[in-house]
């Protein structure tokens, strides 16, 4: 995942547990870091940010556009110069612009970077405002995938993740070529 707030869990423990089938809360912390993990791969794989998040990123000062990393981006917040001595300062907004495309991806172009080499951009990027708007397939293959890892933490023999896991998250994914 990229910087910012830690993400709310799109899956709660509660509905891992009953997943799993698991009764006691012995286990609890073990389950909780396997469902982020989940949640962590649905991420990387889908290239999107499941619930919304306030995020940065740091860029290069120069005058073509570049794309940020998180999708779908929500709002961009604002652009901080970064120079290579000296405090960092936000550039005014004629200084640089940003726009969404149709398809959720956050474009910034620094027009008049000043003294900074690098930018550190603010914005908001996520699927969905909370949990309950996560689409299913993604929660299914995060509750799914933190089963196999619980299931199979302490085995040798495990052939990997099961392709339904891979099958929910597929339409969902974002390609950069």
């Amino acid at each position: 995942m990229a910087g910012g707030i830690p993400p709310a869990l799109p899956v709660s423990l509660a509905e891992a547990r009953a997943f799993l089938r698991i009764e006691s809360d012995a286990e609890e912390a073990l389950l909780a870091g396997l469902v982020r993990t989940a949640a962590d791969l649905c991420e990387a794989f889908t290239g999107q940010a499941l619930i919304a998040r306030e995020t940065e990123a740091v860029l290069g000062s120069g005058g073509g556009w570049q794309r940020l990393a998180l999708a779908p981006v929500r709002a961009i917040l604002g652009v901080t110069g970064l120079p290579a001595e000296g405090a960092p300062f936000a550039l005014a907004a004629g200084d640089w612009r940003g726009t969404i495309d149709g398809r959720g991806e956050g474009w910034i172009r620094v027009e008049r970077p000043g003294a900074a080499g690098r930018v550190r951009v603010a914005y908001t990027a996520g699927l969905a405002e909370d949990a309950n708007g996560v689409p299913e397939p993604l929660r299914q293959g995060i509750l799914r995938l933190a089963a196999h890892l619980f299931t199979h933490r302490d085995g040798a023999h495990d052939g990997g993740p099961p392709a339904a896991v891979t099958a929910l998250w597929r339409p969902w994914r974002r390609m950069a070529l």
